[in-house]
């Protein structure tokens, strides 16, 4: 049992413990010197010895690891010292002469150690003989947008990054919804609630570009099985309103047909297997089912669809996220903070009804957990993403669930089994005690989002991306590297 628990320690927690040894371990050393030496304890750095690095604990980290550094002539002035990993500089915490430790910083890929100690404008410099071992960490960065002083900016076509600010893209600044197009992963595909446009965020030029100014309330993206259609859904407040459309890709997205009539559709998802359309309608919380399939074979009007059932009471807004086998789905339910999940019936070619996987009805909060001790607040849009460990365990269900929940200010993930727990985001505690901000870095130590509403995932570099509303930015989380919105 005792052996069976030991492995389930993750990387992670691995590395606290064997930060905290050395950390007692430095503690204890500098209590012994004191006790035997403290007049050499108090020796100043001295200009007419060398400085020499002679070992490094731990050996292998990433951004933000703790580091402490062993050798000869460090002084005791931090403020004298600059250390540098890998050509980046570190953050120094301490010094006591003959040891020093500071903090690992972000892109240290060569890992090379050098200590410099200034004085008296004058630089002595010792190397470590090996490198540290750097290993990059998922972090969030910033490759789109920008928030000026007044929050004014203007929706505004144009380049990801520009010196002249008037030619970059901005804007941002409405809930969002994403979805990379499945024949091409270097186009991602934008609405914005409350924005008439459908956006083209381009990553073989680095553009962003309003491809259509001619909606009212576009809620979501789709594309049909075939990849030839894209779908949208619109939230207009008319019974007999437009409410879902195709557009098509040999049209270059510009012709439009409507697919269905009803009111207040606040999304629209295509099931990756049989390729039929559902929809949801805010008016009673209706759950629908149109058959594209019939729609391309032999015809079907806009109002032929069925109603499964319904959730709960009127005013319930949702979007419905289909698992990548189709044998399930799940409810975000936005203004009520829980998720449902609803079974696929092979037989019937139709969703069964739902029943709760994680949050509480109207029980809005912040909670990692399981089932319905978890605590939401907005979750907003998610996107299924495969987990290599539970290939390698065998289960049955491989894939992770990452949502974007809303009014934390964080990106959650809820596991097979029901586990909520929160992958990034309210990092930075130092700065101040609100879970919510703009700062890139750490996805938990010091990442902060404000409003996270879109996330779309690309799988071929394994990244997230994130529409951050009151930021008015597009995010990234991803392993770093020196060029963050390089896709090649």
């Amino acid at each position: 049992m005792i052996i069976k628990q030991v492995k389930k320690i993750n990387n992670s927690t691995r590395s606290r413990i064997l930060w905290v040894i050395v950390v007692l371990g430095f503690v204890l050393l500098t209590a012994c010197e004191k006790e035997s030496s403290s007049q050499e304890e108090a020796l100043p750095f001295d200009a007419a010895k060398p400085v020499v690095v002679s070992s490094f604990l731990p050996k292998e980290g990433g951004m933000g690891q703790r580091l402490v550094i062993y050798g000869e002539n460090f002084g005791n002035d931090p403020k004298k010292l600059t250390v540098l990993i890998g050509g980046k500089k570190a953050t120094v915490v301490g010094a006591k002469g003959n040891s020093l430790y500071c903090l690992v910083p972000r892109q240290a890929f060569g890992g090379e150690i050098e200590v410099q100690v200034t004085e008296d404008n004058k630089v002595v410099v010792g190397k470590s003989a090996v490198a540290f071992d750097y290993q990059r960490k998922m972090v969030v960065s910033t490759i789109i947008g920008y928030r000026n002083s007044r929050g004014d900016e203007p929706w505004r076509d144009g380049k990801f990054k520009d010196p002249d600010q008037n030619k970059m893209a901005s804007g941002f600044w409405n809930p969002s919804f994403m979805k990379f197009d499945p024949a091409n992963p270097k186009h991602l595909w934008m609405t914005f609630d409350g924005n008439n446009g459908l956006y083209l965020i381009n990553f073989e030029d680095s553009t962003v570009t309003k491809k259509r100014s001619d909606f009212d309330r576009p809620r979501s993206v789709d594309f049909t099985v075939d990849k030839e259609y894209m779908i949208i859904a619109e939230d207009r407040g008319g019974e007999n309103d437009r409410a879902v459309y195709r557009l098509s890709r040999e049209k270059n997205w510009q012709d439009m047909e409507i697919l269905t009539r009803y009111k207040q559709a606040n999304g629209a998802s295509i099931h990756p297997i049989n390729g039929e359309l559902y929809f949801n309608s805010y008016e009673k919380g209706q759950f629908f089912r149109f058959d594209l399939l019939k729609y391309f074979e032999t015809g079907l009007g806009d109002k032929e669809f069925e109603t499964l059932f319904v959730v709960h009471d009127p005013q319930w807004e949702y979007k419905i996220f289909i698992h990548p086998t189709g044998n399930y789905a799940y409810i975000n339910v936005i203004n009520q903070h829980y998720i449902l999940r609803v079974d696929y019936n092979w037989e019937k070619k139709r969703f069964n009804q739902p029943y709760l996987v994680c949050g509480r009805l109207s029980g809005g909060g912040y909670e990692d957990g399981v089932g319905s001790s978890v605590r939401l607040q907005n979750p907003y849009q998610g996107v299924f993403v495969k987990n290599e460990n539970y290939i390698l365990e065998g289960k049955a269900d491989v894939y992770d669930f990452y949502f974007t929940d809303q009014l934390n200010h964080a990106i959650r993930k809820l596991s097979p089994e029901g586990s909520v727990t929160t992958f990034a985001g309210r990092g930075s505690s130092s700065l101040n005690n609100n879970p919510y901000g703009y700062v890139d870095g750490d996805l938990r130590e010091e990442a902060r989002f404000d409003r996270p509403s879109g996330i779309a995932y690309n799988e071929l570099e394994r990244a997230f991306y994130i529409g951050d509303q009151e930021n008015r930015r597009i995010r990234k989380i991803a392993l770093e590297e020196m060029d963050e919105i390089n896709l090649d």
